[in-house]
């Protein structure tokens, strides 16, 4: 599937949804992408009305892994944004996002996700608990490690060595918790 072709179908999401955003009572959840999140919505619902996380969305469509984020969970969600995406390098995102490409898209989507509800206060507190640094199993099978710069924001280390920092922490969900990320977390090198 073309990449633009998967965020023209994303921008006709955004556009039908942004208006609904627009006008919602104010939730205590911060603002991603410009757009509301509503904490009785889940990570689908809401990361659709994000002008910042058309890629991922177009991802994640493509993966099929749309039906999975609106289940249940509880899941926290590492989501990267368009410029994150974009700092990849050229042609990337693309390759990614052909069909015979798609385990691999899986992979590193799922490199993003964990089993849990992990508001960054808990967070903080393992990482206080395991000395400065705290290991964190994905669903997608990566081992990342999580520590806080001095500001007490919260990185993420991927498995190729790059610092990702969550610039938005606990944007709330129905099915759990989304952190906005600078980085796109990549497994290691086998």
């Amino acid at each position: 599937m073309n990449f633009k072709a998967l965020l023209a179908g994303t921008a006709i999401a955004l556009t039908s949804t942004m208006a609904l955003a627009d006008t919602h009572a104010e939730t205590g959840n911060p603002m991603v992408g410009g757009a509301a999140m509503f904490p009785e919505k889940n990570i689908v619902e809401n990361a659709v009305n994000s002008a910042d996380h058309t890629t991922l969305v177009a991802a994640v469509q493509a993966a099929g892994l749309v039906e999975t984020l609106a289940g249940e969970g509880p899941f926290t969600v590492f989501a990267p944004t368009n410029d994150a995406f974009a700092a990849l390098p050229e042609g990337a995102v693309d390759d990614l996002l052909k069909p015979e490409n798609k385990d691999r898209l899986v992979e590193v989507l799922t490199c993003h996700v964990v089993a849990a509800d992990a508001m960054s206060d808990a967070i903080s507190g393992m990482i206080k608990d395991d000395g400065g640094m705290h290991e964190v199993q994905t669903v997608g099978g990566c081992k990342f490690m999580v520590s806080e710069g001095e500001d007490g924001t919260i990185m993420i280390t991927d498995g190729q060595d790059r610092t990702a920092k969550v610039t938005i922490a606990d944007v709330k969900q129905s099915n759990g918790v989304i952190h906005v990320i600078d980085t796109v977390l990549l497994p290691a090198v086998e």
